[in-house]
């Protein structure tokens, strides 16, 4: 008996997720994301199906337990891996419709997920930039290498003379400003003196807050004092940042510093000089290359800040909150000091970003980034200089994390031999 056509089942269409853009800048996408009803709920009949395959639950066969003993049991990692599924749903659905050349994983904030209703989130997407290079050169920039002086030489030798210098005891008078002091602090508690710790503080070179070092400079050595001292707000201690404390300081010992007269002996303790007109020679030279490096550091940024006024580049604000961000996080700073901190440093921020955009723009339109050739003969140079193998430098900076910076500075010092070359560098 011939058999008719098989009846067809009709799937209803999925409602369609709704993505609205909410934000945006050069670097930055912002979208309201919806997904409807019913793809919440398909992505739940998945989660479910998964769930039970996979469970293994006395006194049912495997995938065989009823959905709401599985529910019940798996019921937050099912409600997981449903806010997963559509989430990555929705912001696909983000991403292709707006087309979208993100540079890393978006960030998920405000996610709305109740039973009944749509569930809700917005995307935060960061994407590159483009910049548009019109002009990297005719520029005009000033060299200036400043002689070195005489106090310059001067205030280098006291340093290798503080280098050298011995400490010794100072008895019957309170420190001064430079000396070194042994002391014990305690704090004070409502049970009496806890146990003292142990410190030994240059005065003046802000090794300890400022409360301790005015007690200390009032202190003869052998003398114990009570004092009240009140931490800075951007201690390194987080708890102690703004608070303030009763403390027992004994003083037992002050120590002044002696520098060693500055004489042929002193030069040729340092190395090998002859004598000290050797050594002030050597001292001056390596101030005049100093001063090279830094006339040279000023020329890339001149010609740097040329490209970036040329050609208009902005800082877009979701790269400079990033920067801002770091910035707080790297200088430990306190949560009730952060907006204070932002505008304080958002400057700096805006000229950092500002910085970066350029280089990377110059770098890829200009095709200038480090190759695998340039990172070998680096690796090799330095190397060399350092009398080991190329294999062990390179094990190295790898073990300390800097291979991507090596790269980076190389990326750099093409940059700016470039930059030099399509402008007029003038020696002041």
């Amino acid at each position: 008996m011939p058999r008719g056509p098989r009846p067809v089942t009709f799937v209803p269409a999925m409602t369609e997720i709704t993505v609205t853009k909410t934000a945006e800048d050069a670097a930055s996408r912002a979208f309201r994301v919806s997904v409807p009803v019913d793809r919440v709920h398909a992505a739940e009949k998945r989660a479910l199906a998964e769930y039970t395959k996979r469970a293994r639950i006395p006194g049912f066969r495997p995938g065989k337990a009823p959905g709401e003993v599985v529910r019940k049991r798996f019921g937050d990692a099912i409600k997981q891996w449903i806010v997963e599924e559509v989430v990555r749903e929705g912001w696909e659905k983000a991403r292709t419709d707006q087309d979208l050349k993100p540079v890393n994983d978006p960030s998920i904030r405000n996610l709305k997920f109740e039973d009944g209703q749509p569930m809700e989130f917005e995307v935060v997407v960061e994407v590159k930039p483009e910049i548009q290079l019109t002009r990297l050169g005719g520029f005009e920039v000033e060299r200036r290498v400043p002689p070195v002086t005489d106090q310059q030489v001067g205030e280098q030798l006291d340093q290798l003379r503080e280098s050298r210098a011995a400490w010794l005891p100072v008895e019957g008078q309170p420190p001064v400003e430079g000396n070194m002091v042994r002391v014990d602090v305690a704090a004070i508690e409502a049970d009496g003196v806890q146990k003292p710790q142990s410190y030994t503080v240059v005065i003046g070179q802000g090794q300890t807050v400022a409360a301790l070092e005015e007690q200390f400079l009032k202190m003869q050595p052998g003398e114990v004092a009570e004092t009240e001292i009140k931490f800075p707000e951007d201690h390194p201690d987080p708890a102690r940042r703004g608070t303030s404390r009763r403390v027992q300081v004994t003083l037992h010992e002050v120590k002044r510093q002696e520098l060693p007269p500055l004489d042929d002996d002193f030069a040729k303790s340092m190395g090998d000089f002859e004598d000290l007109d050797a050594l002030r020679a050597v001292v001056r030279s390596d101030l005049a290359r100093a001063a090279e490096r830094e006339a040279d550091a000023g020329v890339r940024e001149q010609l740097l800040q040329q490209v970036i006024e040329a050609n208009g580049i902005a800082a877009p604000p979701s790269l400079v909150d990033r920067a801002l961000h770091a910035y707080l996080h790297a200088y430990n700073i306190p949560h009730e000091r952060a907006e204070a901190f932002y505008g304080e440093f958002r400057p700096v921020a805006e000229g950092q970003v500002k910085r970066e955009l350029a280089l990377g723009a110059i770098a890829e339109g200009q095709k200038l980034f480090c190759t695998e050739a340039d990172l070998d003969a680096r690796i090799a140079a330095l190397a060399a200089a350092r009398g080991t193998s190329p294999n062990e430098v390179y094990a190295q900076l790898e073990k300390a994390k800097r291979l991507a910076e090596l790269e980076r500075g190389i990326t750099e010092e093409k940059v700016f031999e470039f930059l030099k070359s399509q402008s007029t560098v003038k020696e002041a």
